[in-house]
């Protein structure tokens, strides 16, 4: 009987080679037009006075308040200040809602115990929780990072708990025909099968912790560019309030792109769709 050669297959790897080398302008050249665009029409309308720059100063302004802030070193303890508190509250917040995720995705006892009351909880305004943060841990930074990390708990625990629920059924048939128990089966079939859609859930927490820092950070901060930004509006400054927002785009953008480059390599298995390029 002859053996039929079968034709070399293209993976996905090799597709997107191919599509890379008949890319002329990089992915980060193209995602930088649309600010860059914006700003040169913002400074251009500034300029010719279509602007009003008492009230939106112009890009140039901005640049100038944020280069005086950096050379007085204001700038860098506002920045490590607030990434700090953002990190901390993170990694406690994504714990926490991992690990109640899990319980809830994996034993229904749980989530009929436990899930009614989270997602109650979960649609209370951050504003509304700050005076009992105050209350109960005062206005120093333990009840800061704890109101990031509610913030951040949230969008983990939901999307790993419903991550889980939606893995095939199938391959959990398979683990349990190969005699896999609970924590093997959570180890070697339900984390892997729902590891993409636990890092989104990671990556919408980590927004999430960016905007709750703003709230947390009203509650009595001597630094932070939540403090920077009520500083800005209190005496009068709108290129202030703006250097803050500026950079919380910039820190949120950075963070969320390791944290999705770290999950891209965690999932390189998985065969996706390829976005298409061009029109065609």
């Amino acid at each position: 009987m002859t053996d039929l050669a079968l034709p070399p297959t293209r993976d996905r790897t090799d597709r997107g080679s191919g599509v890379a080398r008949r890319r002329r302008v990089p992915g980060w050249a193209l995602g930088l037009a649309v600010p860059l665009i914006a700003v040169l029409a913002w400074e251009f309308g500034a300029g010719v006075g279509w602007v009003s720059t008492r009230l939106i100063p112009a890009p140039s302004e901005i640049w100038q308040t944020m280069s005086g802030l950096a050379a007085d070193g204001l700038l860098l303890s506002h920045v490590l200040a607030t990434t700090r508190r953002v990190l901390i509250g993170f990694v406690l917040g994504a714990l926490a809602g991992t690990l109640l995720g899990a319980a809830t995705g994996v034993w229904r006892r749980f989530d009929t115990l436990f899930d009614p009351t989270l997602q109650a909880l979960r649609n209370i305004p951050s504003i509304a929780w700050t005076p009992l943060f105050i209350l109960w841990f005062g206005i120093f930074e333990a009840s800061k990072v704890l109101m990031i990390a509610l913030g951040v708990f949230f969008p983990v625990y939901l999307t790993f708990s419903a991550a889980i629920a939606s893995v095939d059924r199938g391959l959990v048939e398979v683990g349990r025909a190969y005699g896999f128990g609970t924590p093997k089966l959570v180890r070697r079939i339900l984390f892997p099968a729902s590891l993409p859609t636990y890092i989104v859930g990671l990556r919408n927490g980590l927004g999430l912790g960016w905007m709750f820092v703003v709230a947390a950070e009203f509650l009595g901060a001597s630094a932070g560019l939540g403090y920077l930004l009520v500083d800005g509006q209190q005496t009068g400054r709108p290129a202030v309030i703006i250097t803050s927002i500026v950079l919380f785009a910039v820190l949120g953008k950075l963070t969320d792109w390791i944290l999705a480059s770290a999950g891209r390599r965690l999932t390189g298995w998985q065969d996706g769709f390829a976005p298409i390029e061009g029109s065609t």
